[in-house]
């Protein structure tokens, strides 16, 4: 089977005004103000707007980053794969980029670099310390994050840097020949993702691990970990959380290549504790569009989404015009009956909810900038309200913070209806338009 499957990026999100600040704009009621002008500091990806909610405020922690290399031997290498012929084995390699929290006083600038959809290289600043030592004396609960086809290590720098300042290590994956720089088959996409998430998540346990040797030793409480995907990022990270992909699917592979994933022919890890699957790809309208048989939920059937076991946290736009909402990401979240889940909705948004800003580089091109950006909602803001319910979610399942709940169990689903007491927690007053949020406890 040979297939397209586009997948694109970004949005943006708030933070909470502060009614006691002055006006810098405004006039001085005690006279002209004599005050020299102020400079705007630079804005970065995963930064608080004013109108962003309480938990996208960055935590406590100060955050290091460093980038690691894995080789996973002996894999099914579908991007050299002859047509008709039998699936050559190789050594896959992982670029994985690996944020923590780190010793107060570190200097939190780093200069990532990305490659455009066209091809071109760029970079963009973030707010981490290259390389700085972990901080010790305490082991942090792991999350594992796949981007989308295609997409990088970095687009989600935003959230990666967030939630590794609220005490989690966050190791996102370059995954091989689904990046923007290496963009293989469609087929290696569809075969690798969860092998790589599993894989990653055993490596990343094994250089934490006490007396590893690795700087990351002593740092990583692997046994409580959670998955987080974007688009085919979701696809990968639900079936590694135990979603087994309909039998009728995985034989379309060669070489039975995705049969080791379908239904019934594996035990999820059970270090993984909790998924965040963003516009996951894959549901019924995704699927359809490959035009090949597939399962009553597509990649999946009822049996395969009743494999998902531990708390997930689905993201959608409801105009998602890739992944699909109502014959798409919806009936995944309906479906799945043996977790607790909830369902986040942006109303009127596409595909591009999870990703980093677009880069602010001279003439970007219109398809370049489209693979980041939503036409109606802000970057910034969806980056925020990501920022504020992924730390709800994480701090709940992974932390068992029970204070958390009130973040996600709110009083009514739609926030257009939010006002008094029936005000979603964490959000200033009239910045809730747009949202929808729904709870389902297992059957």
């Amino acid at each position: 089977m040979t297939a397209t499957a586009p997948d694109a990026a970004a949005q943006t999100a708030p933070t909470t005004p502060n009614p006691a600040a002055p006006n810098p704009a405004g006039p001085n009621p005690a006279g002209p103000n004599t005050a020299a002008p102020q400079t705007a500091a630079p804005f970065l990806p995963g930064d608080a707007r004013p109108d962003a909610p309480e938990l996208a405020a960055r935590g406590s922690f100060a955050v290091g980053v460093r980038t690691v290399t894995l080789v996973n031997p002996g894999q099914p290498d579908l991007a050299r794969a002859p047509q008709g012929g039998p699936v050559p084995r190789a050594d896959r390699r992982l670029t994985v980029e690996v944020w923590y929290p780190t010793a107060s006083g570190a200097k939190e600038t780093v200069t990532y670099t990305d490659t455009l959809t066209s091809g071109k290289a760029f970079t963009f600043d973030g707010r981490a310390a290259r390389d700085a030592k972990p901080l010790s004396g305490q082991a942090f609960p792991l999350v594992i994050v796949s981007h989308g086809y295609t997409g990088s290590r970095v687009l989600m720098s935003y959230l990666t840097e967030h939630l590794a300042s609220r005490g989690y290590v966050v190791a996102a994956i370059d995954h091989t020949d689904s990046t923007h720089d290496n963009r293989g088959p469609f087929n290696s996409t569809l075969v690798n993702r969860a092998p790589d998430i599993n894989f990653t998540l055993d490596q990343i346990a094994r250089l934490g691990a006490p007396g590893s040797g690795s700087p990351l030793s002593g740092v990583v409480n692997a046994s409580r970990a959670a998955v987080l995907g974007y688009s085919m990022g979701g696809y990968g990270a639900l079936n590694a959380a135990g979603a087994g992909y309909a039998p009728k699917v995985a034989a379309l592979l060669p070489g039975g290549t995705l049969t080791p994933r379908q239904t019934g022919a594996f035990t999820p890890d059970p270090r993984i504790r909790a998924a965040v699957a963003f516009a996951p790809w894959g549901g019924p309208s995704a699927a359809r569009g490959l035009g090949v048989p597939t399962g009553e939920y597509g990649f999946w059937d009822a049996r395969g989404l009743e494999g998902l076991k531990v708390p997930t946290l689905f993201v959608v736009g409801d105009h998602d015009d890739v992944s699909g909402f109502e014959e798409g990401v919806k009936p995944l979240f309906e479906n799945a009956v043996n977790a607790d889940r909830y369902l986040l909705v942006y109303q009127n948004a596409r595909h591009n909810i999870a990703p980093n800003p677009a880069p602010s580089l001279p003439g970007l091109s219109f398809a370049d900038h489209e693979h980041y950006a939503d036409p109606v909602w802000d970057s910034a803001r969806l980056n925020n309200l990501n920022q504020h319910f992924v730390t709800a979610f994480l701090n709940l399942t992974l932390k068992g913070d029970a204070g958390a709940a009130a973040y996600l169990n709110v009083p009514t689903p739609i926030a257009a209806n939010a006002t008094g007491q029936n005000a979603w927690k964490g959000f200033a007053p009239r910045t809730m338009l747009g949202l929808e949020l729904y709870h389902l406890r297992p059957r």
